[in-house]
């Protein structure tokens, strides 16, 4: 495998070198035998390089670690951002590293020059900047930050490879089943001419439809696919609409998914939160830079929470009165409260409603695949019977 390495070296600076190893940890003691302090390393993909595409977005994470490795090695903030200037061979980052080392040389701060970037820099990475601008620790507050990013991007993708099976699942049967009724059906339609009103009536019915679109194929196929593309454009439109979402997860049927879907929330606020009073920040910030992980109840009762607050109100008691922490969450806030770190509580209770989540997750999926298998599988073996049961019945008469 090949892998391209960001490295420093006090005499050359920061050095960019690819190098052959067959894993990472073989990578990594090649470029310590030749005496090379590593800032990040990455697999580079074959196809990588080949491929011609547009400039790719900004890598918050990657810019985060690079930086912090070269405030650890003892530059000051200007030298780093020089330095990752050097090595940049894309354009557009390389120009907006230049920009913030122009604005911190006119004497702008770290985090007002990261505020003329509200589309890459989010205003939690500001906050955290500003807040390390008072201590004068960068480097912790980057270290943090990716330890945050880290768990934010994990939790997401134990999300996303849960729900890859059960969609390749539906696309395939999908697949199989637009198959059936395109290709197969049509063709048995024309065998089945002859038996007319002899065939079963489910038979007939899926019979007519394959006449119809042996004769009108084109048409009906363009008609299908136009009235899908406005019924997705539809729903998306719908869902963007604040409180759509919540009535449909109102429904008593989907109350499971409900409280998983607000337990995934609270962790990602929580965390957050904890990461927010762990630098430092008045919770009162702390909390209006969470809302937006809340759902539509969480952010009215988040409201509510800020004003019990200003009028004296201990955090612990405001979130438990508005639903925002459960028995558990509430007791470890109070703990918290009481021995003056609240934000290693809040981290703790995210890492809480991780662990339910992963087990709910694992337990839905033991459940649900077998069934979404099943139930494939009966579709299309109904289809199949259906186009099969003239033949069964005329073998049966002979």
């Amino acid at each position: 495998m090949r892998f391209q390495i960001v490295a420093y070296r006090p005499v050359e600076g920061v050095i960019s070198l690819s190098m052959e190893a067959p894993s990472f940890d073989d990578a990594r003691r090649q470029a310590r035998e030749r005496g090379i302090n590593i800032v990040s390393i990455r697999q580079q993909w074959h196809w990588a390089a080949q491929r011609r595409r547009k400039d790719p977005p900004f890598d918050l994470l990657l810019f985060s670690q690079e930086l912090r490795s070269l405030l650890d090695a003892g530059l000051s903030l200007v030298e780093s951002l020089v330095t990752l200037s050097r090595k940049e061979i894309n354009n557009t980052r390389q120009k907006l590293i230049e920009v913030l080392i122009r604005q911190l040389r006119e004497g702008k701060p770290f985090s007002g020059a990261l505020r003329e970037f509200p589309a890459i820099f989010p205003p939690l990475y500001i906050a955290l900047t500003a807040a390390s601008e008072q201590t004068g620790d960068l480097g912790s507050s980057l270290g943090r930050f990716i330890t945050y990013r880290s768990q934010m991007d994990m939790a997401r993708k134990r999300v996303v490879s849960a729900a890859i099976y059960p969609a390749l699942l539906i696309g395939v049967g999908g697949l199989v089943v637009i198959f059936l009724m395109t290709y197969v059906v049509p063709r048995f339609s024309r065998i089945y001419e002859e038996f007319g009103s002899n065939l079963p009536f489910m038979s007939r019915l899926l019979m007519q439809w394959g006449g119809l679109l042996d004769s009108r194929g084109i048409e009906i196929l363009l008609a299908l696919a136009a009235c899908a593309a406005v019924i997705a454009a539809l729903i998306r439109q719908t869902m963007r609409r604040q409180g759509i979402l919540h009535r449909l997860l109102a429904h008593k049927a989907l109350r499971g998914l409900r409280d998983r879907l607000r337990i995934y929330a609270l962790s990602r606020f929580f965390r957050t939160l904890g990461l927010l009073q762990q630098e430092g920040i008045p919770i009162i910030s702390a909390l209006g830079l969470s809302r937006e992980l809340l759902d539509e109840d969480g952010r009215i009762g988040l409201d509510h929470v800020v004003l019990d607050v200003r009028a004296g109100v201990a955090l612990s008691e405001a979130m438990e009165r508005h639903n925002l922490a459960p028995p558990v969450a509430s007791e470890l806030l109070k703990v918290g409260e009481k021995t003056g770190d609240v934000g290693e509580k809040m981290i703790r209770i995210a890492d809480f409603y991780d662990e339910e989540i992963s087990r709910w997750t694992e337990w839905f999926l033991k459940l649900f695949e077998p069934l979404l298998m099943l139930t494939i599988g009966l579709f299309i073996a109904f289809i199949v019977v259906l186009l099969y049961l003239p033949i069964f019945e005329l073998a049966g008469s002979m």
